[in-house]
């Protein structure tokens, strides 16, 4: 990486000719990735990464540039050309780069660059087979493995100097099974911002068997109802809804463009006084956890929601400018080939009171759901239609046979204001979240909820 001395000189060349503010951020990424189908080793490729992306802000507005080759010559050759952006009167500039302090160290006990390839490949081979001998009906098991390693440097014209290690790894067995006509997928990931020890809370052959079985009980179920119904989500459930129905809509540069049903909501209750939203990317071995957000600031919990009142949006340095408040430290970017841009890290609804046991008992006839699957969501009107990949009826209180095909369809800020019910457990999944091209990795996660009256979409009787 580069000293001070020469982060300091890219910076003041950026804003040689006039601007607000200047920033540098240098990568460098390992990546590993294995992949199995059809009983053997399909793919197993590595590779690297590493260039620094420039950013330039004057008025507002934003000028940015990358490259590729991490010298001093290519970094003040892109920091020369982005300041031609430009035309305002340059500033006398005086810049002291100090070393921010993260607010939580996360560590990682076992590397998985210290992993033989071969070791990876094992457990790959051992997650396929344990798969294939759960059942004849299983026609299809795809296994995945990948991990990579990020070493950040964020240099800007404020002062901050962060680095930033960043260590991801992610697990996923696919299991198709088919009996006559019907086809059904079961699927189970797990991962994080964690090293190898994951395999010591979820082995290879655990994680295979969980989306194997999921894949058969959903052959072996009966087609869900359709109608309006109460709808029980568990914990395990994932917090899909929440992150799509709500999340984005909270993040800034979404609010500053209007395109959002929270605008001027700020200090109102939009949700049941049962629900606290939460983002926190402090959290330890989460999947969208981090040290400092890729603008330099130290991470931090930060409440959204608090018993149904809007209490923040979620903001990067510029949306913090233009509404002349602190960065909540969610400035988030895929690689040094974007700019950053406010995102979620770790969303997720607090716990609540309630036994999910009890939750359970409350519902005469409904439908429990155990995993949420994907869906689509208009992010200005927040109207969804969910997919359900793991479902059961709920009859007399008590989870009774498991439905396939059924689809939650709603409107999230409404769901949100009709919830009655919440669990004192809470439980996440992991995924990568998309956004204006980028993506980046993040968790979701929610206690069990009850939802009084919702549309199931399946058959109807």
């Amino acid at each position: 990486m580069f000293s001070k001395e020469i982060l300091t000189e890219a910076l003041k060349t950026t804003l040689a000719k006039g601007g607000d503010f200047a920033e540098v951020f240098i990568e460098e990424k390992k990546t590993i990735s294995i992949s199995c189908e059809e009983n053997k080793i399909e793919v197993v490729s590595s590779g690297t990464d590493s260039g620094a992306g420039l950013r330039l802000i004057s008025k507002g507005e934003t000028f940015y540039a990358s490259t590729s080759e991490l010298t001093k010559k290519s970094l003040l050759k892109t920091a020369k050309a982005l300041s031609a952006g430009v035309s305002n009167k340059a500033k006398k500039i005086k810049i002291d780069l100090k070393p921010a302090k993260a607010n939580i160290n996360f560590k990682i006990r076992r590397p998985p660059s210290d992993v033989k390839i071969e070791n990876k490949v094992k457990i790959i081979k051992e997650a396929n087979k344990k798969a294939r001998s759960i059942d004849k009906r299983i026609k299809q098991v795809m296994v995945g493995y990948g991990d990579s390693l990020r070493k950040i440097t964020i240099a800007n014209s404020n002062g901050t100097l962060a680095e930033d290690e960043r260590t991801q790894l992610l697990f996923s067995v696919t299991v198709v099974t088919k009996e006559k006509e019907i086809l059904q997928t079961g699927t189970e990931t797990k991962g994080g911002f964690i090293g190898w020890e994951i395999f010591d809370k979820f082995s290879p052959e655990e994680i295979a068997t969980r989306a194997a079985r999921r894949a058969i009980l959903m052959l072996e179920a009966q087609k869900a109802p359709a109608g309006e119904m109460t709808v029980v989500l568990s914990s395990s459930a994932g917090g899909t809804m929440i992150h799509e129905a709500i999340g984005h809509s909270l993040e800034a540069d979404i609010i500053q463009k209007g395109a959002s049903k929270y605008c001027g909501k700020m200090g109102k209750k939009i949700a049941s006084s049962l629900i606290t939203v939460i983002d926190d990317p402090a959290l330890p071995n989460k999947r969208g956890s981090y040290r400092f957000d890729d603008e330099g600031n130290p991470s931090q919990k930060t409440i959204l929601v608090e018993n149904g009142v809007l209490k923040s949006y979620l903001y990067d340095y510029l949306t913090a400018e233009k509404d002349k408040i602190k960065p909540t430290g969610n400035g988030r970017r895929q690689s040094y080939h974007y700019r950053p841009i406010p995102r979620m890290s770790n969303t997720y609804i607090a716990s609540g009171k309630s036994d999910p046991e009890e939750i359970v008992k409350s519902v005469r006839k409904g439908l429990f759901v155990k995993k949420m699957g994907g869906g689509q969501v208009d992010s200005v009107n927040g109207d969804f239609v969910f997919e359900v990949e793991e479902g059961y009826l709920i009859e007399d209180g008590k989870i009774t046979r498991p439905v396939r095909g059924a689809t939650l369809i709603g409107n999230g800020p409404e769901i949100l204001k009709e919830i009655d019910m919440v669990g004192n457990d809470l439980g996440f999944e992991i995924g990568t979240c998309g956004k204006e091209g980028q993506g980046v990795p993040i968790s979701d996660g929610q206690p069990t909820l009850r939802i009084p009256k919702i549309i199931v979409g399946g058959t109807r009787e």
